[in-house]
């Protein structure tokens, strides 16, 4: 499935401030230069530094976080080399995919590169364990990186003793991913808030589409959620684009981009969202 063009697309309605972050999107090269793992679970369209470009100027968004796809597992040369092009650590982030086969020469290297954290993704597709993450979280800490985690967060009462033990900052992706929302009421959703309120914890407000079963525009019941997170602790919230949305239908990244009007209703704490949460968590 392809992405939608910028120029498909109506302008957004939100006027994003100056400095404004993408956390969270993916690159996916030429097959021939960065073949997919065959661990991936779809086959997702050429999208390359250029088109994002274009998304980036349609959106105003000034800078961004590159996510290792599931689909490279832990080959992160697209990743790092669509960093380059996206004009360097100034301008862009990353979050790659290491294990216990990397070395930690390797690890600073990926630093001096730009890489400031480590994805953790234990949904179909991802190739880290939860046991692997044992191993890992300790030793990302000597770079400075942050861990990222995607899961169901429905599994956030069984894990968080787990994750609690885990060093350093976390980010938790896509609203918490609860897969289908649960209820402010609901014991995964008060463990998450106890995450956020420990200070070292922070939260992607982005892809609804992945665990929101009323659908659009509004994703209302992952939407109420976020709309919650957000009231709660705007100081820990992100916003990202998840671009170019792998393996769902064509996706307006200015209906993303606008959710935050509902979301983050105050000027206020969207440049919170866009603007100073990232660039204390990112390191811009």
């Amino acid at each position: 499935m392809s992405f939608v063009k910028p120029e498909a697309q109506a302008k957004p309605k939100l006027q994003v401030p100056p400095g404004a972050v993408d956390t969270h999107m993916h690159f996916y090269g030429p097959r021939a230069k960065y073949p997919w793992a065959p661990s991936r679970v779809n086959d997702p369209p050429l999208a390359w530094t250029d088109d994002y470009k274009a998304m980036q100027r349609h959106l105003g968004i000034a800078r961004v976080v590159i996510v290792q796809p599931s689909h490279y597992a832990t080959d992160n040369r697209a990743t790092m080399d669509a960093l380059k092009e996206m004009g360097g650590t100034t301008k862009a982030k990353a979050i790659v995919v290491v294990n216990e086969n990397n070395t930690a020469a390797e690890m600073a290297a990926l630093t001096r590169e730009g890489a400031v954290g480590i994805r953790f993704h234990m949904l179909p597709g991802g190739v880290l364990s939860w046991d692997t993450i044992a191993k890992m979280a300790p030793r990302v800490q000597e770079h400075g990186w942050h861990g990222q985690l995607q899961f169901n967060g429905r599994e956030l009462v069984e894990r968080e003793a787990f994750i609690k033990r885990l060093p350093g900052t976390l980010v938790f992706d896509h609203v918490a991913r609860f897969m289908p929302p649960v209820e402010v009421d609901d014991p995964a959703f008060k463990a998450m808030c106890r995450f956020l309120e420990s200070g070292r914890c922070w939260m992607k407000c982005s892809a609804p589409y992945e665990s929101s079963r009323a659908g659009p525009p509004r994703y209302a019941d992952t939407g109420a959620l976020a709309r919650e997170f957000v009231k709660r602790f705007p100081e820990r919230m992100l916003w990202a684009s998840n671009w170019p949305h792998p393996g769902q239908p064509p996706i307006s990244d200015s209906a993303m981009l606008d959710l935050l009007l509902d979301w983050a209703p105050d000027d206020k704490t969207r440049r919170m969202m866009l603007v100073d949460n990232p660039a204390k968590l990112y390191g811009f």
